[in-house]
């Protein structure tokens, strides 16, 4: 500074040169930033504000205090009012505050008619800009993440419990490797001052995107900005993450527990997000494949319609999270994805069959690829399919965010036009650059694992049973290849772990 003494006219120029790019529109790292979808007449207003942070952001041995903290304020009261106040305030204009974290975005959100938009918004930025800390809110909802970990996910959620076993697997030491909520030892571990800290550390300007869409009052983006300027100017460094490690085999986890389905999730990870242009032609492949909740699904088509073996049987070229019926929700935004097989329930006499099947049809689609048939039909679909993708205010306001997140403007306008360039020779190719069938992490919940792993490492034949006794010959002289097909599973490949044991720490059970 002593230096541009003499020069004065220098720092005026200096100010001069960084008021011109901010007039340009040269966002400042750390300033929050706005996201507005303008709806006029409609009555209804959605406010978002989305963290650039999550669940692998959390310290080392503090894994599920992102949750914790961001849970006390969604779930807490503030400095001026109760949880139980809040709660009776809300009650009346049929508002809630909801909040999801993810690894490396969390959102808290609402949506309220704009006769109650005042009251609303003026409890709702209390609750994340003056957030109470109570000690008994804090016991609360501790106890209540401590439950979920102890109970709910591996007593009953067989669904969700696999594909965590799954995540554990494919991000093995890794910031994304650890359930959003943390683990019970490292949850009891933490405590109030630092949720307070971590809150003092992540809740600044240039992590926040405050998102508005419907029928607000032209001065309110305005108004909402200047409340959350009160923040610190600064933000948090997207983070650097380790390359992920694609399994050495086919690599299973076996988590026992007495249940009468079995549950199997598998996948590995892909050098591929919905930045890459290929994407377009591997989300054709994976719509082929397994389209969640589709009957066009080839996998749900070969196990479920002809073999009527179980619910639903999907596959996903990234992480997938269900939002209003069946559509992919929105702000679940990764550095780095995954490709991953869903399969359940399964009668537990027929998991070997179907984990056969299932790597026998993705072996086929590798070295087969789809059919032009397959292809016009699937491509189709998806530009017709996705224009129902963004029906709510939420909707609307999520796949914006995550278009510019990606770099788009307008990711689902785009995607008609990249779809439509897509021929099916680009489609085969993708597929043969990105999957495979012979390295894959897979879990498996189920009950009588040592069996199931003599099974698969002996490759003893798997016939399967049907309740129906007339099945279509076709279908049975197929089984009859399926039963037999070799999988190349080597002993120390498959581990057997007490579901009981999983989050209890960090990790998969019993790894160093």
């Amino acid at each position: 500074m002593k230096k541009l003494a003499p020069y004065p006219w220098l720092g005026i120029f200096l100010v001069g040169i960084i008021g011109l790019a901010a007039a340009c529109g040269k966002q400042n790292p750390n300033r929050l930033s706005t996201e507005l979808l303008p709806v006029e007449g409609q009555p209804l207003i959605h406010l978002k504000v989305l963290l650039k942070v999550g669940s692998a952001n959390d310290p080392t041995n503090k894994e599920g205090l992102a949750y914790l903290t961001f849970n006390l304020l969604a779930n807490g009261g503030t400095r001026t009012k109760s949880y139980q106040e809040i709660a009776r305030l809300f009650y009346p204009l049929a508002a809630t505050i909801s909040l999801r974290v993810d690894k490396e975005m969390s959102v808290f959100s609402g949506t309220i008619h704009r006769d109650n938009l005042e009251k609303f918004y003026a409890v709702f930025k209390e609750m994340l800009l003056d957030p109470g800390f109570r000690e008994d809110d804090f016991i609360r909802l501790k106890t209540n993440q401590l439950n979920f970990l102890r109970k709910t996910l591996v007593g009953n959620m067989d669904e969700q419990f696999g594909k965590e076993i799954l995540n554990l697997m494919l991000y093995e030491g890794h910031p994304y490797g650890h359930h959003d909520a943390g683990s019970v030892e490292t949850v009891e571990g933490i405590t109030l001052d630092e949720v307070k800290a971590f809150y003092k550390d992540q809740m600044v300007q240039g992590n926040l995107v405050i998102g508005l869409a419907g029928g607000y009052p032209p001065d309110f983006p305005d108004r909402m900005a200047a409340d959350f300027s009160v923040l610190p100017e600064s933000f948090t460094p997207r983070l650097s993450l380790p390359k992920t490690r694609r399994p050495d085999g086919l690599r299973f986890i076996l988590a026992e527990k007495q249940t009468p389905a079995t549950a199997i999730s598998m996948g590995f990870p892909i050098d591929l997000t919905r930045a890459d242009r290929d994407f377009f032609a591997l989300w054709i492949a994976g719509a082929h494949f397994g389209e969640h909740r589709q009957h066009l699904s080839h996998l749900f088509q070969k196990i479920r319609e002809e073999r009527g073996q179980n619910y639903g049987d999907y596959a996903y070229i990234e992480h997938f999270v269900q939002g209003r019926d069946k559509f992919p929700d929105t702000n679940y935004c990764r550095q780095q994805q995954y490709f991953s097989i869903w399969i359940r329930p399964l009668a537990n006499s027929n998991r070997h069959f179907v984990i056969r099947q299932a790597l026998r049809e993705l072996r086929k689609l590798i070295e087969e690829g789809i059919s032009e048939e397959r292809f016009e039909l699937t491509r189709t679909y998806l530009l017709n399919y996705t224009k129902l993708y963004a029906q709510t205010l939420d909707e609307r306001l999520g796949w914006q965010i995550d278009s510019h997140y990606y770099g788009y403007k307008d990711f689902l306008a785009e995607a008609q036009a990249e779809l439509a360039k897509v021929n099916r020779q680009d489609v085969n190719r993708a597929i043969r650059k990105y999957l495979n069938f012979e390295n894959l992490d897979i879990a498996v919940i189920t009950q009588d694992a040592e069996g199931l792993k003599k099974a698969l490492v002996e490759n003893l034949p798997s016939p399967i049973t049907y309740a129906n006794p007339n099945m279509p010959k076709n279908i049975l002289d197929e089984d009859l290849i399926i039963q037999a097909y070799p999988l190349h599973v080597r002993p120390e490949n498959v581990r057997i772990i007490p579901a009981a044991e999983f989050f209890k720490k960090p990790g998969i059970p019993g790894e160093p």
